[in-house]
């Protein structure tokens, strides 16, 4: 009878063994696995990874880590697959870029060096295009300051379609988040703010401008009211020594045509650095002209909204290196720029 007892006893702490043994078991799993993980995977700080991550892992090429996106950023609603619509461009004076091309909201839009415009072809594409997220042709149109022939198209590597400038795939930037902001200019020596003809803002593109820069100055002058001198007129006629009959401005100093600006329609060409150094004359009146025909005086509207003196259809300009009534050192400029006689026409000397 006693060894029964004993025997039912030693069962008893053996079952007992048992179940401790397995809660053991039991615990020592859940604290090795989380729920919802696989078998035997353990997760750790060191571990763990944010959603997606990796999507700037090739950023570098395209202008350094620190440009990423993560954190801040007008990224809302870009992709790097549909991109986003530009709505109406336009074109804002920038104090360092000289004229720059926006979007409807007022964003700044970009090019990328990497990229081809003859034949268009864009190389920012994943990680890249999530920093620099392309505008689509769709839903873009040409505003104030931009010529409607310039704006085109891109197939992308996904299929999408991306607007160009003067064939130049266009972008904005995911780290300018108000309007205005131009924390893309320069970003891994490849990144630039948009000229309206598609080239890199001017006053940007040191060595790569077709405008003049010898003298540049803070902001691009805006033409001011002609006041005559004197007893003279707005515009007049001198005599200048190797050019014969010129065309001046009521200081006397020389008037000049540009080769570039079309006549009709009749259009400036000369923005950003450009005027900086070309300087827009001011519109005048044509009762205060002396030496030329008042009907080929007139005046035409700049992209900034002031008014700049045309003569035979024609706009006109100052130049930053004429230091003194009668100098004539813009002449033959780049072979551009043209002193203007009487009738309007670049000079051809004596």
């Amino acid at each position: 009878m006693l060894t029964k007892r004993y025997g039912l006893a030693g069962l008893c702490l053996l079952l007992v063994g048992l179940v401790v043994m397995a809660l053991w078991g039991s615990m020592s799993s859940n604290a090795k696995t989380p729920s919802g993980s696989g078998p035997g995977q353990l997760v750790g700080a060191q571990d763990a990874a944010p959603a997606d991550s990796g999507a700037y892992g090739s950023y570098g090429s395209y202008g350094g880590a620190s440009a990423s996106p993560s954190g801040g950023g007008r990224s809302s609603g870009a992709s790097a697959d549909g991109g986003q619509a530009g709505g109406a461009l336009t074109v804002r004076n920038d104090a360092k870029l000289g004229m720059v091309v926006t979007d409807g909201q007022g964003f700044t839009l970009y090019r990328f060096d990497k990229d081809t415009a003859k034949p268009p072809m864009s190389n920012c594409n994943d990680g890249c295009a999530k920093t620099w997220p392309p505008v689509t042709k769709e839903g873009t149109t040409a505003g104030s300051g931009i010529d409607a022939s310039m704006i085109g198209e891109v197939t992308r590597a996904d299929g999408s379609k991306q607007l160009t400038l003067g064939g130049w795939p266009v972008y904005r930037y995911a780290q300018d988040t108000a309007a205005g902001d131009t924390k893309g200019q320069g970003v891994g020596g490849t990144w630039f703010a948009l000229a309206p003809d598609g080239k890199k803002a001017a006053a940007a593109a040191t060595g790569a401008s077709t405008y003049p820069s010898e003298m540049p100055t803070s902001a691009a002058p805006k033409p001011q009211p002609a006041q005559p001198a004197p007893g003279g007129a707005q515009v007049s006629v001198t005599a200048q020594s190797q050019l014969g009959s010129i065309v001046v401005d009521a200081r006397g100093m020389t008037l000049y045509q540009y080769a570039k600006d079309p006549s009709w329609p009749m259009r400036s060409l000369c923005e950003g650095q450009c005027a900086m150094t070309w300087k827009p004359a001011p519109a005048v009146d044509p009762s205060q002209v002396k030496g030329v025909d008042p009907k080929l005086i007139g005046k035409m509207q700049r992209s900034d909204g002031t008014w700049q003196l045309s003569i035979n259809c024609k706009p006109v300009y100052t130049y930053a290196g004429d230091n003194a009534p009668g100098d004539a050192n813009g002449n033959g400029k780049d072979n551009l720029w043209s002193a203007i006689n009487p009738a309007g026409k670049p000079v051809t000397g004596k």
